[in-house]
């Protein structure tokens, strides 16, 4: 029984959970998430009401977080921003692996596509992320319809080039070959014998875009090129603030905080799934 006991292959939460760090990201982000999501319930007052008088007071009493230069309260404004930030960021991670994912799939598993699209892959992944969605936003205009298509776009080729790379390692293996003399169809080759087996390396990958598009979505918005300045994201928070810095530089302090720690948590999550996910960090685990 105890040898049993030694011998079994760890479970996959215990090797997520393995290092400390990251089931403290994972309760940090969920954190962040629920009081977002629950931004209606959990926020003080409502992030729209200004009041003249209480234009850039100081974190306190009245406003624990402050108030910005038209009385709103920095706090509710600061959930409210989450909740649409949160919403790019899964939005973007979850359209690029689409994309990804059948860009990936069809370079990898029919050769006579691999090298049109894989130079796709290449030309697109030349162009720094910020300056091609900078480029996609002026051209699609900003909202955050169009930031979402952008950065789904300038982010699909990372999918595309992990799910390449796993699908010409995977549709040489032997059950795949197996299946294909049992004459099974290319599509469900593709989906039931290839793609449910490269998963990992999507999810892991996807967790990291997540991130890198709340990041993006800060930066054009910071830039002037991102969503409305009237819908409010943690991005236009801090265009907002920055012409207030020396005065208040808590408008700016709190929705970097707030990016910071959100990025950070989900890049630390996802160092987790790799480990937890790839049989050979897990040996070393």
């Amino acid at each position: 029984m105890a040898a049993g006991a030694l011998s079994r292959e760890p479970r996959f939460l215990e090797l997520l959970f393995a290092r400390r760090s990251v089931a403290v990201a994972l309760g940090v982000f969920v954190v962040v998430l629920v009081a977002c999501v629950l931004a209606d319930v959990v926020a003080p007052a409502d992030p729209a009401r200004m009041s003249v008088r209480a234009r850039l007071t100081p974190p306190g009493d009245a406003y624990w977080l402050g108030a910005d230069a038209f009385g709103r309260d920095v706090l509710s404004r600061l959930l409210h921003a989450g909740r649409v930030s949160l919403t790019i960021g899964l939005g973007v991670a979850l359209i690029s692996s689409a994309i990804g994912i059948v860009i990936g799939l069809l370079a990898g598993f029919y050769r006579r596509l691999d090298g049109a699209l894989s130079r796709l892959i290449d030309a697109m992944m030349a162009f720094p992320d910020i300056l091609l969605a900078i480029a996609l936003v002026s051209i699609l205009g900003g909202s955050i319809v169009n930031v979402v298509a952008a950065l789904s776009i300038v982010y699909a080729p990372r999918i595309a080039r992990i799910v390449r790379a796993s699908t010409l390692v995977v549709r040489e293996l032997p059950y795949v070959e197996a299946a294909r003399a049992l004459g099974s169809s290319t599509r469900t080759i593709m989906t039931t014998h290839v793609l449910r087996n490269i998963v990992s390396p999507i999810v892991v990958q996807s967790t990291f875009i997540f991130a890198y598009a709340m990041l993006a979505e800060a930066g054009l918005s910071f830039l002037g090129v991102g969503v409305d300045p009237a819908t409010p994201t943690w991005g236009t928070m801090i265009a907002e603030g920055r012409q207030y810095i020396d005065q208040a530089s808590f408008l700016i302090l709190f929705p970097g905080i707030a990016i910071s720690v959100s990025v950070l948590s989900l890049q630390i999550i996802g160092d987790g799934l790799r480990d937890a996910m790839d049989p050979r960090l897990a040996k070393d685990l």
